[in-house]
Parts: C-alpha cells; sequence; structure tokens
C-alpha cells in the first residue's frame, strides 16, 4: 500500500510540510512554478536550501507583496512562534474588518467568507479547493471555541491570511499530486512554556491548536516555544488516517521540510513515502441502484467519484422492482471520506438513497518499476505478499509501442519478456 508517513518530533507548520513533501516529487522546481500559477493574490513561492544539525532539507518561503512575513512585527499583535512560519492567527472582530496600527497604516482582516472566495479564485482541482476549505474550517472552528465567539466573527490578519492560504493550498496540492493511500503521522511535538499574542500569555499548545489536536497522540518536551501551529495541526487532522509509529515499509522517496529557527535538534519535518508490508485496512463501500440513467451520465458520475478519492468504481446490472434492468453503482473510498463520498453519489446520479458497508481488505504491496527498453522506458506494476508475487505491465506504454511499432499488444509484451 501507498503509504506517507510523516515524522512531527519537531512540530509542524504549512510551510515544513511543504517543504518536505515536495521534497518527494521527481522535479520540485515545476511544482513551485506550478504553485506560483496558481493565482494567490500576491504571493510568490520560493524554494530555498536549508540544512539543519547536517541535514540538508528545503526551506519553503512564501513572499507576500515582495516581502517575507516577519511573525514577531506588531502587524501580526506580536504572536511569537518558535518555527518562525505561521501567521494564520485569527481575531475576532465582530463590527470591524480593519483597523489602524501605530505609524498610521491600515490592516483589514478577512473572516472564512473571504478566504472562500479567494480559494474559489485559484487554478485548482475540485477536491483540492475542497480540502482547502476543510483544513481552514477546522482553523476557524478551533479558534472559534477557544474565543468563544461565533466562527462568522473570527477573522485572519490580511497578510497572515495570503501566507496561510499559500501553505495550506501548497500542502493540499502536493498530497493530491502524491495520492498516498494511506498517511500516519507520529506523535505530534508540540513544545512547551508560553507564547504571546494580542490575548496575553498563553500556554503551549495555544488554545486552538489544542482544540484541533484533541484525540490525537502529542507530546511536550524540553524545546521551549511553540512547534506545532494551527495551520500544521489541521493539515495534519485533515488529511491523517492514522496516527503512531512508522510502519514497516519499504522508502522510495524521503523529504526534509524546513524550520526558520535553529534548535539543539534538526527543526524539520521529515516525509518518508514508500510500500508498507501486507496488511489489511478497513474502506467503505457505497452502493445505490438506478435505471434511469444512461451510460454516459453514469461514466460522467465515475470520474466525479475517482476526483474525489475513490479507490475503485465499478457497475453491474441488476433486475429491479417490476422487472426493470437497471444499474448497481458501487463505490470504495476510505472510511474517513465516506460522508463526502455519499453526497458526491447523491449530486451526480439519479438515485435518491445509498447504503454503506464497512469492509476489511487484504492487499498486497504493490510498487512500480521503469523498465528501459529498445522501444521506449515500460512501466511494470509488482505486487506481493501472502505467498503472492505477479506482475502487470501497464496498458498505456503497451499500446504506444504497439501503434509506434504496428504490433499487437500479445507481441509488445513478449518482446518485452524476451529481451
Amino acid at each position: 500500500m501507498k503509504t506517507l508517513y510523516l515524522d512531527c518530533g519537531m512540530g509542524a507548520a504549512g510551510d515544513m510540510l511543504t517543504a518536505a513533501l515536495l521534497e518527494l516529487l521527481p522535479d520540485p522546481d515545476a511544482f513551485v512554478a506550478e504553485l506560483n500559477a496558481l493565482g494567490i493574490p500576491g504571493v510568490a513561492f520560493i524554494r530555498e536550501p536549508s540544512t539543519k544539525c547536517g541535514i540538508t532539507g528545503t526551506h519553503m518561503a512564501v513572499k507576500v507583496n515582495g516581502a517575507e512575513e516577519d511573525v514577531s512585527s506588531e502587524h501580526h499583535h506580536d504572536h511569537e512562534h518558535s518555527h518562525d512560519h505561521e501567521h494564520e492567527h485569527a481575531h475576532e472582530h465582530p463590527h470591524d474588518h480593519s483597523h489602524e496600527h501605530e505609524g498610521g497604516h491600515t490592516h483589514h482582516h478577512s473572516g472564512m467568507h473571504d478566504i472562500a472566495q479567494i480559494v474559489a479564485g485559484l487554478h485548482l482541482p475540485e477536491p483540492v479547493r475542497q480540502d482547502v476549505l476543510a483544513v481552514y474550517d477546522l482553523i476557524a472552528q478551533a479558534e472559534s471555541r477557544a474565543h468563544g465567539v461565533p466562527v462568522k466573527e473570527i477573522h485572519f490578519h490580511e497578510v497572515g491570511t495570503m501566507d496561510a492560504v499559500a501553505d495550506i493550498t501548497a500542502v493540499c496540492l502536493l498530497m493530491h499530486r502524491i495520492r498516498p493511500e494511506q498517511v500516519v503521522v507520529s506523535p505530534i511535538h508540540v513544545g512547551s512554556g508560553h507564547v504571546h499574542c494580542a490575548h496575553g500569555i498563553l500556554p503551549v499548545p495555544a488554545p486552538a491548536t489544542a482544540d484541533i489536536l484533541r484525540g490525537i497522540p502529542i507530546y511536550g518536551g524540553g524545546v521551549k516555544g511553540e512547534l506545532c501551529t494551527p495551520t500544521g495541526a489541521a493539515l495534519l487532522k485533515h488529511f491523517a488516517t492514522d496516527f503512531g509509529p512508522m510502519p514497516v515499509m519499504r522508502t522510495s522517496a524521503i523529504g526534509y521540510g524546513m524550520g526558520k529557527k535553529d534548535f539543539t535538534a534538526a527543526n524539520c519535518v521529515r516525509a518518508l513515502l514508500g510500500e508498507t508490508e501486507s496488511q489489511t485496512d478497513l474502506v467503505c463501500e457505497l452502493s445505490c441502484n438506478v435505471d434511469d440513467m444512461t451510460a454516459e451520465a453514469m461514466g460522467f458520475a465515475a470520474d466525479r467519484f475517482f476526483e474525489a478519492g475513490a479507490l475503485e468504481v465499478y457497475t453491474v446490472p441488476v433486475g429491479m422492482k417490476k422487472s426493470r434492468p437497471g444499474t448497481l453503482i458501487c463505490v470504495i473510498c476510505r472510511e474517513q471520506d465516506r460522508e463526502a463520498m455519499a453526497e458526491v453519489m447523491l449530486r451526480h446520479t439519479t438515485t435518491i438513497g445509498v447504503r454503506e458497508s464497512l469492509c476489511r481488505r487484504y492487499v498486497l504491496d504493490r510498487s512500480i518499476q521503469t523498465l528501459e527498453t529498445p522501444y521506449g522506458p515500460v512501466r511494470r506494476k509488482d505486487s506481493r505478499g501472502y505467498g503472492v508475487v505477479r506482475s502487470k505491465y501497464e496498458f498505456e506504454d503497451l499500446a504506444r509501442i504497439a501503434k509506434e511499432q504496428n504490433l499487437s499488444l500479445a507481441e509488445v509484451q513478449a518482446l518485452i519478456e524476451d529481451r
């Protein structure tokens, strides 16, 4: 199973997660160019090399209107962060969305409605857009509970808003690109001591961060300062399928996302991508019966299911009441995605009800090898486990060679196997 493990032994923040995941890609510079083309107002992503305790990794600098945010600035309400990288702290402003700082200049604050408008204007796949809004909703709900005000009265500092939108969007797009089947997160080091903010001196983890991390294994330790920020906590909570030690896995890529500040321990998030050993997991099967959809409409719905993260989609011809021919539509998805997938099924099919079943799935370890042949590269999918070993060549690669060489698929496969 394709597994992403996130080692948060020095906490987590949006920019550190972005940098760690970025290092897993084969062409990180191309992805940074893609981020800069999203259209986040005034934002520029810059990938920078960074070394902590002898470990080389990446720091992701986010500049807003040409300047990287200084979290110690009074413009951010003197909200200190030990990582020097998180800026999305919220404040309650029930009547006025702007205020004047010393020096006579005015800064505006954005609420969830404004965030939704910003995200709606970005060039993003719809599932990524929904992930971004879901992460922001976790932060807003936590701030609301921490400060005792309605979500609609929670507002984010203008510059901090754009920086946080950039971090959250980048991580969500990276997760969409990497597409892990499971995300395991280590117990999270939150730091210790106190943090200064507009509300006064608060304990670490800050109230909003602590609220987001309810039910998640966390610990303090000897490092003084805020190691896990609200954005980092919300991203981890949204994407994690499990929290615990690193599973047995064969790693294929490792990424180090660095914070700015130096500690006695390497200030980084480490991401490991690979294949876990044979195991079982829980999946959800959603199904419905329809008798009034065309094949084209069902194909369109199937595309929407896969875009929303379905593991598998299939249809079965069935007989329905009054002997009408119909179709059983089945969607297999991760357990945590079942409610969102049910919404997609209700929206894009003609059914008026959806059935749900939880299933235990036995899976083989899967990996992809790229073979160099006289006809070009050919990918081979290898599966093994439970005493079973099998391989299958990627159809698109075989089809490409067959067309180019005027051969049948069987002939192409025989040529590759005989080489």
